[in-house]
């Protein structure tokens, strides 16, 4: 079993020390910070950041929903089974967001554990445009290390999306191994958005023990009848994997 972050005392990875931070300070930091920022000023700091001088915090999803549904190209967060969420911060700004969860695809982990609880995927992962071009690796090691430490994952999957140009560069600079393509997909696209199209597969019990349609699952249901959401499909992802146990970032 993982463990999990306490709600009220989540911590940060700062200059390889583990430093408890309140709940209260990080949704603070996070509520001044998640709009896009101008092209040269982010909340009134110069574009010429330096990784030395950012945070990574695990905290809520709560924290980050705003600013990944404005800078990762899904635009969302919904139908997620959440693991791990962190928030990447330049002083008192909130300048990158990572979810780690579930495989999105079912049955998908039995290629790269012995059971689900061993494998986990990186879901997202976004930051502003302003921020130093080797941010990206320097987040996703931060995050890795302290999973290694904190849970009992082996394993990190990730994938890159040909169709929007995605090749995996940062999943190289971070020392992940290519592990080939997926096969072709489809997703759902509603609007301006775009959804797995296990979307509408995603179910919960009620208190009667009847197992019914989450509600975000069953609008887009509807509107895939209706026509204002439509199939499309998708070119094959490449496949990247990270072992927890046997290196260190």
């Amino acid at each position: 079993m993982k463990v999990m972050q306490s709600r009220d005392t989540p911590s940060f990875v700062k200059d390889g020390e583990k430093v408890l931070q309140s709940n209260a300070t990080c949704t603070r930091r996070a509520t001044r910070s998640s709009q896009p920022a101008s092209s040269s000023v982010v909340g009134g700091c110069s574009n010429k950041m330096s990784v030395r001088n950012f945070e990574v915090i695990p905290c809520e999803i709560q924290v980050i929903r705003e600013f990944v549904e404005t800078w990762h190209y899904s635009g969302n967060v919904n139908g997620l089974r959440l693991a791990q969420c962190f928030a990447l911060f330049n002083g008192e700004e909130l300048i990158g967001a990572m979810i780690y969860g579930s495989l999105g695809m079912a049955n998908a982990w039995k290629k790269y554990g012995e059971s689900e609880s061993d494998v986990v995927e990186l879901r997202r992962l976004c930051c502003i445009d302003e921020t130093p071009k080797n941010t990206e690796s320097y987040f996703i090691g931060r995050t890795l290390k302290w999973l290694r430490k904190n849970t009992n994952y082996k394993v990190v999957v990730s994938y890159a999306d040909t169709h929007h140009g995605h090749e995996g560069t940062i999943y190289k600079a971070s020392n992940f191994e290519h592990a080939g393509m997926t096969a072709k997909g489809r997703i759902i696209k509603m609007g301006e958005r775009e959804y797995h199209d296990k979307t509408i597969r995603t179910y919960y019990t009620n208190k009667d023990g009847v197992k019914k349609l989450k509600p975000f699952a069953q609008r887009v249901k509807d509107a895939l009848e209706s026509g204002e959401a439509k199939y499309m499909n998708r070119p094959p992802k490449h496949i990247y994997l990270y072992p927890l146990q046997r290196r260190s970032v």
